[in-house]
């Protein structure tokens, strides 16, 4: 079959849980990391599917790999080939769509629950679960594209996923391993000490803490998040 093209931002926002599941799945994947000047593919015809990671910047920013991305994820769509967003990535699929990509009201970093929309869609991807806590990391938002569906919420942001068939936008951050959150931490210290007294932050402290407990959930949620999205194309 032909790869899965994942899209990376900056080094530290890889695929993280993903890789591995790909790997035991045996599919094949590809990194096209932006951080290292990889260019962005003309046409998504020679992937299976896309996803995109998320990154420290605006899709709103008026950076070259933009524009290309946004017609990357047209041409998938037009072409039935699925599409994935973490994050930034799912803000890229929102606007590339007709949606918009806006300020959040509040910003988000660490743990936190989100709920399962009531519909059968959200059931579709999340089964009988209603909520379940994941892990965030946003000051931006972005509204539903044309005919998507809504399928996850939380109490400082109203649309934390939704799908278009068989394409899927998540704003919160299903990818997550330890190492990951250990570097983001590291990485944030300065975001999260000036943000640090919005209700919808939490200090690296608490983060690692409640690691502990809340990542293992996440990591099964995520497994059928992503068993769900290879279904299509396998």
């Amino acid at each position: 079959m032909k790869p899965i093209g994942i899209f990376r931002h900056i080094a530290f926002e890889g695929p993280g849980l993903l890789a591995g599941f790909l790997d035991a799945h045996k599919i094949p994947w590809q990194l096209i990391a932006l951080d290292e000047h990889c260019a962005v593919p003309l046409s998504a015809s020679g992937f299976s599917g896309l996803i995109f990671m998320g990154g420290p910047m605006s899709v709103n920013d008026d950076l070259p790999w933009i524009a290309q991305e946004l017609d990357l994820i047209r041409d998938a769509v037009e072409k039935d080939i699925s599409v994935l967003g973490h994050c930034l990535g799912a803000q890229l699929m929102s606007k590339a769509l007709g949606g918009i990509v806006s300020k959040n009201p509040l910003k988000e970093i660490g743990w936190g629950s989100v709920i399962v929309s009531d519909n059968e869609t959200a059931r579709s991807w999340f089964g009988e679960m209603q909520a379940f806590d994941a892990f965030h990391w946003h000051g931006e938002t972005c509204t539903l594209p044309p005919g998507a569906v809504h399928l996850l919420s939380s109490a400082y942001c109203l649309n934390q996923a939704w799908s278009l068939g068989r394409h899927l936008a998540l704003q919160c951050h299903v990818e997550m391993t330890a190492a990951m959150i250990a570097s983001w931490c590291d990485a944030g210290a300065l975001e999260i000490t000036v943000s640090i007294a919005s209700p919808g932050v939490q200090s690296a402290p608490v983060i690692q803490q409640q690691m502990i407990q809340k990542l293992p959930p996440l990591q099964a949620v995520a497994q059928r998040l992503y068993t769900r999205w290879i279904a299509d194309f396998l």
